[in-house]
């Protein structure tokens, strides 16, 4: 019988202690070193949540600047994120991959005469570990910049200058690789037609 209450009360203890008083006590050191992030990086514009910079948002659009592929089923999903599975040896892995080129080379090229598998960076053609990655490469914006100047009418130089602006560098300077937040960019760019 001791036995059987020594177990209640630590079956209580902890559900106390793990399910209640940790978690208040790590959201509540959340909300305050990191208040953003800590409720989902959300972008705002004209008192409206458009998205968050955490996740990616499905762009199709041709005037758009477009995510990585994603991993996600229904695709850009973030309440189902999930990775791929894929192995490098993989089949699947191989016809996703040519899927994709397939699908960039015929978007891109009208813009980007000459365009060859050899130009398009990786992570316009693979998925990220999330499968919602909110971030491309410098070199896969750089690709899509044409495309996008064309179809929204604006000066090459303008849209290249918005992806530099938009530019993040490595993590605390070496961790990671630059990337470029499409949402914010598309935003951006929406501005600068606007304004």
């Amino acid at each position: 019988m001791r036995a059987l209450a020594a177990s209640a009360v630590a079956a209580v203890v902890f559900t106390v202690v793990l399910g209640f008083a940790y978690p208040a006590l790590v959201t509540g050191f959340a909300q305050v070193a990191f208040p953003r992030q800590a409720n989902g990086s959300l972008i705002v514009r004209d008192g409206t949540v458009v998205g968050s910079a955490l996740a990616a948002q499905g762009f199709t659009s041709a005037r758009s600047f477009h995510e990585r592929p994603s991993a996600t089923t229904p695709p850009y999903d973030a309440a189902g994120t999930t990775f791929s599975n894929l192995g490098p040896t993989s089949p699947a892995l191989a016809e996703l991959v040519a899927r994709n080129v397939r699908a960039i080379l015929t978007l891109e090229r009208p813009y980007n005469p000459g365009l060859t598998i050899h130009d398009i960076p990786v992570d316009a053609v693979v998925p990220s570990g999330s499968g919602i990655d909110p971030e491309i490469s410098p070199a896969y914006a750089q690709l899509q910049a044409r495309r996008v100047a064309a179809v929204r009418h604006l000066p090459l130089a303008t849209v290249r200058r918005l992806i530099a602006r938009s530019t993040a560098g490595r993590s605390l300077g070496f961790f990671g690789e630059p990337g470029v937040n499409v949402l914010e960019l598309n935003l951006a760019l929406d501005e600068e037609q606007d304004g």
